[in-house]
């Protein structure tokens, strides 16, 4: 691949960026509060994506990328490489996570109960265009139950190792400066657990989705089953120098174990990222629990499920093409011209009669 420098110009260079600014007209802090609170899921998409949990910068890229989602995601995580890494949170397990929302598939009644929170999957949709005449749209107000939910919830999965329906991995204790992370090392194969799930948990919502699908539909080898989603706002807590531990606040996640039988027993995957985002942790769970079977599929190959769902570098590849190809497609077009011109010179050369071998001429 070669490419030829573009000079001159520059004037036009900042021409169109100030039409394309000029397009988002003045951003200003109301702009970003509007994104920030109105686009909830939005900006937790982004904030998944770019491995950076500040909801306030995620409207703020959302605001100067125009709703471009690939833009924000890069500025997010270009923001992120400017900023130390100060410590390292205590690690977190399913019955610290402050539970909104906790669903299984597998089993109607589950140790702790299952609570449907805020959701969509049993609602009409309808679009409220009467907002387009002025009428404001208002939804009902919530009613509180009678007995409120528990803020906790104990882990599906904790059960199942205890009936010996799944395997019961042993924890590894890793250092806080050893564990490893995909945002400052090489994503080498095979690739070690922390950074699948890492990966998995900042990839391309829509990515995850395409190739989770086409696991799901029967290009793997499972068939998953939602053991246990939740929707929750994990406890951020760090280690004082002294040795006290103190709390910094919590971050919203979602987490999914999808679990499917396998010749031994039964399987579980795994995925959980920034935000609450449903359909992410559902897919790449999927592909995570697919990605073990022996001779996936491509759409479950680990090493092609990674590279091609990484949201910076497969839109940066994408748009690269728009830059100067000049020398590679003149190449492209020499080549042509002389094959055509070898083929035209072929065909409008005279003939030559053939002449008979001495022995036809005996004959």
């Amino acid at each position: 691949m070669a490419y030829v420098a573009t000079r001159g110009g520059e004037r036009a260079i900042e021409q169109a960026e100030r039409l394309f600014r000029d397009d988002l007209g003045v951003i200003d802090r109301a702009r970003v509060d509007a994104l920030r609170n109105g686009l909830p899921y939005l900006i937790d998409r982004v904030m998944g994506e770019a491995s950076l949990y500040e909801p306030d910068l995620a409207a703020l890229a959302l605001a100067q990328a125009g709703g471009d989602l690939y833009e924000a995601v890069l500025l997010l995580r270009a923001y992120r490489t400017t900023q130390p890494r100060l410590a390292v949170a205590e690690p977190v397990t399913q019955p610290d996570l402050f539970t909104m929302r906790r669903i299984s598939a597998a089993f109607k009644d589950i140790p702790g109960g299952q609570i449907l929170g805020p959701t969509l999957d049993y609602s009409h949709r309808l679009l409220q265009v009467g907002v387009l005449s002025g009428r404001d749209y208002r939804p009902d107000a919530v009613e509180p139950a009678a007995v409120p939910a528990p803020a906790t919830q104990p882990s599906l999965a904790a059960w199942q190792k205890a009936q010996a329906l799944i395997p019961d991995h042993p924890v590894e204790a890793v250092a806080p400066d050893d564990i490893p992370d995909v945002t400052r090392e090489p994503l080498l194969f095979p690739a070690s657990r922390a950074h699948k799930l890492q990966s998995l948990a900042r990839a391309d919502t829509g990515g995850a989705l395409a190739l989770g699908y086409a696991t799901m539909r029967g290009y793997g080898s499972v068939h998953p089953t939602v053991n246990e989603l939740r929707l929750a706002e994990a406890p951020v807590r760090l280690r004082h120098p002294r040795g006290t531990i103190f709390s910094a606040g919590r971050v919203r996640v979602s987490q999914t174990e999808v679990i499917s039988k396998a010749t031994t027993g039964l399987e579980l995957g795994f995925s959980a990222t920034f935000g609450w985002n449903e359909v992410k942790v559902i897919a790449a769970a999927t592909l995570d629990l697919a990605s073990n079977q022996p001779n996936p599929h491509p759409a479950s190959n680990e090493e092609f499920v990674l590279y091609h769902t990484e949201p910076v570098e497969s839109s940066g590849f994408c748009i690269h093409f728009k830059l100067p190809h000049y020398v590679t497609f003149q190449s492209s077009l020499d080549a042509l011209r002389r094959v055509k011109a070898d083929r035209k010179a072929t065909t409008t050369a005279p003939k030559m009669e053939r002449q008979p071998k001495k022995e036809e001429a005996v004959l």
